[in-house]
């Protein structure tokens, strides 16, 4: 089963801030245990409980994530990774916590803002557009466009921000190894096989 996915971007790294392959070497020394402090964490929550009547869904002591790397949040389906998602993206309210992302607190605030922050999350039922691509689709989804507002949109004065959002989801298709599907519709069309496309016979 497709699993939610959480995605804490907060755009480009200031100075002094790590790198991809830096966050990488400085998670060398860290110890493997949950909770344990990172070097340059995103993402930190503390004491996050969310209940429903009787049944604990999360119970969140500490929780960091690091900058520039990928983390997964693996359990069995029940364990409250969908709900503790929901929890820090703001489409959920737990009983008691904090969290905060990029040093910002993330408490009351709501989905739309969190995600235009830079924090963004999937659900496991995904749907694209079938007949764009899967570059026009990644374009889609970038946030902030300027050619979303109406004026700016006649005038064309997104052309610029496009180059842009271009170029980062190629960096983002190439990380994922599924640059060369760029041009690719994000639904193909189904294979019929000769076999099955004949009438049968008498």
């Amino acid at each position: 089963m497709p699993a939610d996915t959480t995605a804490a971007t907060g755009g480009t790294a200031p100075a002094g801030r790590s790198s991809a392959s830096d966050a990488r070497a400085a998670l060398a020394s860290v110890p493997h245990e949950p909770g344990v402090p990172k070097p340059d964490p995103i993402v930190v929550a503390d004491n996050v409980h969310r209940h429903f009547g009787g049944l604990t869904a999360v119970d969140v002591h500490h929780l960091e994530i690091q900058r520039g790397v990928i983390t997964a949040l693996i359990g069995p389906n029940g364990a409250g990774k969908t709900t503790f998602f929901n929890l820090l993206t703001g489409f959920d309210k737990p009983q008691s916590g904090d969290w905060s992302f990029n040093g910002r607190k993330l408490a009351g605030v709501p989905a739309y803002r969190v995600s235009r922050m830079g924090m963004v999350r999937t659900f496991q039922l995904t749907k694209v557009l079938a007949k764009l691509s899967v570059l026009e689709n990644m374009r889609l989804g970038a946030t902030q466009q300027v050619g979303e507002r109406f004026l700016s949109g006649l005038l064309h004065t997104w052309r610029g921000q496009e180059q842009t959002i271009t170029e980062k989801a190629d960096v983002l298709l190439k990380r994922f190894l599924l640059f060369e599907k760029r041009a690719d519709f994000a639904e193909p069309s189904p294979v019929v096989s000769e076999s099955s496309s004949r009438w049968p016979g008498p």
